[in-house]
């Protein structure tokens, strides 16, 4: 080693030597960290785009995305059925609800324990292998840890431990500790079994548990969340941004999904309810009938109109604020997009740019021919209801707040560049100056300055003018040309819903989508974000690929992936699939491709899993350790400063403590 001047950072060395007071206890530190750099690599998953299907998400949390069912393959091939395997994972994912299933079925239960304890140990010995003691220890619930660290380092095969060993077991099964012993154990099993976690954005919106998710989330140790379009849109909303919040609304409507805002948020939605069905009561609105997804509420007529008119009027809001919006920012340059301006009720009519289209439903109550995004007073009186419900749930508010502590633009890890969807590009692939309040900036910095205004919107510290710039600027985000969370010409809702020319639906995406298929370009980008390393890669979501059509997950030679494998019902029919898994481990790259998801009960009566195939993405030269990963170069770091204080006592520069 180069040996530094240790009188250079004395300073540091003093603070440092709080924790190490003398020669052995560096040492030992040194010893350490040096054994941990030689452990194999943690195993990361990356998923993107969950959209609220939370039973999906969670069942891929416990079974680590297929791997614990193949560590129990491994373990068990020759000594148990397939049946005895499907009941020991299905325990492993559920352990409360298998064992009242199974207490409930089985007189000889004291059996059934002896052989379940041993089965779980043998799997948490394996899932464990790669970490120290210490970490597996902190892992472990608090009430349980020696026991479970005690049967984790011995064998019931060690004739001088077997009597040690088996009392342990009788122990916990007569003090009718076992239940809780069980589910101590699988509950380690499914920490253990993923390191880190990496969400790709886009967990909310379309599916019903978005909720469901963020308190998961909240609970998990170990993740990181690049911001994806949805959830920058429920961040907004949480802000007070109203566009925002009848954004949200209207997308909960139109998939036929109120169980985020109602059960999740407490957003009280009688008040829209109730307008809704006054001022669209003679109107069909039968354009609006919401996307059913995850329930058909056809059998209950009298809901499924409730909810189409809902539906309907937040629309006309949305477009009546947005409208405001574009006009109170015109540096957004947005104008040509108030199209609810140039409706003609008269003549049932909107022009877009030089061309005039039929509207395919002409009644609206609210609008003003004079002033047509202005709202009524009752449409007014309704927002400010609803955004009061935003401000002061407290649910939202925590999960937002959670958001932000674990989430970002971007991330870079290990190698890799994490985002949602897309870096804005010129045709000729380099970095597009994007227009930010702050002033002009592209790549790194954009994304930069971007998540500095997203976090000035829940500053309470800054002036009134900045952070209400800051609250706006999430709609933008949302829907603006520039928006590396949007990157498309123009968002085409108001088309979609009142003009049957689908010429007029056509959203021109971004340099970025085509030119990711060019390993240079990905090159580059990856050199702007200052990722190093022979093996990178960029990773993100946003796009649905379409398997059954023949898209490939893997773009640019390998260099890009995207993993947006359409976790939400809504895209099943267009992937062909229902969401993919990322895992990257120390011998490499697996892409993990599921099958939809039947239900959370399925899986724990029949013992039905999601089927999940592998396809190897990229496998390593050799197997990669702690040494390979950025842990490893920050343990490295601390190994080198270790070595500055040992050289510092042994030349009396600190004087060592006892």
């Amino acid at each position: 080693m180069t040996k530094k001047n240790p009188l250079r950072d004395l300073r540091f060395l003093e603070l440092l030597a709080r924790n190490f007071p003398n020669v052995d206890s560096a040492s030992q530190e040194i010893i350490n960290l040096r054994a941990i750099l030689n452990l194999p690599k943690g195993t990361e998953h990356f998923v993107a785009d969950l959209h609220g299907e939370s039973e999906a998400f969670t069942h891929i949390m416990k079974n680590a995305s297929g791997r614990i069912r193949r560590k129990v393959d491994e373990l068990f091939e020759n000594q148990l059925t397939e049946t005895q395997i499907n009941d020991l994972c299905t325990l492993i994912y559920y352990p409360e609800q298998k064992l009242e299933i199974v207490k409930k079925a089985n007189h000889n239960t004291d059996t059934f324990y002896r052989d379940t304890l041993h089965r779980l140990i043998l799997v948490l010995q394996v899932v464990s292998r790669k970490f120290t003691r210490s970490k597996v220890r902190k892992a472990l619930p608090k009430g349980f840890a020696y026991i479970i660290e005690e049967l984790l380092h011995e064998s019931p095969e060690d004739k001088n431990k077997q009597a040690y060993f088996q009392a342990i077991i009788e122990s916990i099964i007569e003090t009718g500790q076992t239940d809780r012993f069980i589910t101590a154990m699988c509950n380690v099993i499914q920490r253990l079994s993923i390191d880190q976690l990496h969400i790709l954005g886009d967990i909310f919106d379309r599916g019903p548990g978005a909720h469901t998710i963020m308190e998961r989330l909240v609970h998990t140790p170990n993740f990181d969340i690049q911001w994806g379009n949805h959830d920058v849109l429920w961040m907004g909303a949480a802000a007070g941004n109203t566009c925002c919040i009848a954004n949200v609304l209207r997308l909960s409507l139109r998939f036929g999904n109120l169980a985020t805002l109602e059960d999740g948020y407490g957003i009280n939605l009688l008040p829209l309810a109730t307008f809704s069905m006054e001022t669209y009561a003679d109107d069909p609105c039968s354009q609006f009938l919401p996307q059913l997804c995850h329930e058909d509420p056809a059998s209950d007529p009298k809901t499924l109109r409730m909810v189409a008119q809902m539906h309907k009027a937040i629309a006309i809001i949305q477009f009546k604020l947005e409208a405001q919006m574009i006009d109170r920012h015109p540096e957004w340059r947005l104008q040509d997009r108030r199209l609810i301006n140039t409706i003609s009720t008269e003549q049932g009519t909107v022009t877009i740019g030089k061309r005039t289209h039929t509207l395919t439903d002409t009644l609206f109550p609210t609008l003003d021919a004079d002033a047509p995004s202005t709202l009524t007073r009752e449409e007014r009186l309704l927002m400010k209801q609803i955004q009061h419900s935003f401000l002061n749930s407290e649910k939202l508010q925590q999960h937002i707040r959670c958001l932000l502590s674990h989430g970002s633009m971007y991330g870079i890890y290990n190698g890799n560049l994490l985002f949602h969807a897309s870096v804005p590009l010129y045709a000729d692939g380099t970095l597009r100056k994007i227009s930010l309040p702050e002033g002009t900036f592209s790549g790194k910095d954009m994304m930069e300055q971007i998540e500095s205004l997203i976090r000035q919107a829940f500053n309470t510290d800054i002036s009134a003018k900045k952070r209400n710039l800051a609250i706006d600027y999430f709609w933008y985000l949302w829907c603006g040309p520039d928006s590396p969370f949007f990157d498309k010409d123009k968002m085409t809702t108001f088309e979609r819903y009142f003009i049957k020319d689908k010429t007029t639906h056509t959203e021109q995406k971004g340099h970025y989508y085509d030119l990711r298929n060019d390993p240079a370009v990905v090159d580059a980008i990856l050199d702007a974000f200052g990722v190093e390393g022979k093996q990178r890669h960029i990773i993100n979501g946003h796009v649905p690929v379409h398997v059954a059509k023949g898209e490939s997950p893997i773009r640019a030679n390998g260099k890009l992936m995207v993993i947006d494998g359409g976790f939400a019902k809504p895209y099943h029919v267009t992937t062909g699939i229902a969401g993919y898994t990322l895992v990257y481990h120390s011998r490499g790259f697996e892409l993990i491709q599921h099958e939809p998801f039947t239900s959370a009960k399925d899986a724990i009566r029949k013992g039905k899993d999601i089927v999940s195939s592998r396809q190897l993405v990229e496998l390593s030269g050799h197997r990669l350790r702690v040494a390979d990963t950025d842990m490893g170069r920050k343990l490295q770091q601390q190994i080198e400063e270790l070595q500055e204080l040992l050289y510092a006592y042994r030349h009396g520069i600190i004087k060592e403590r006892r």
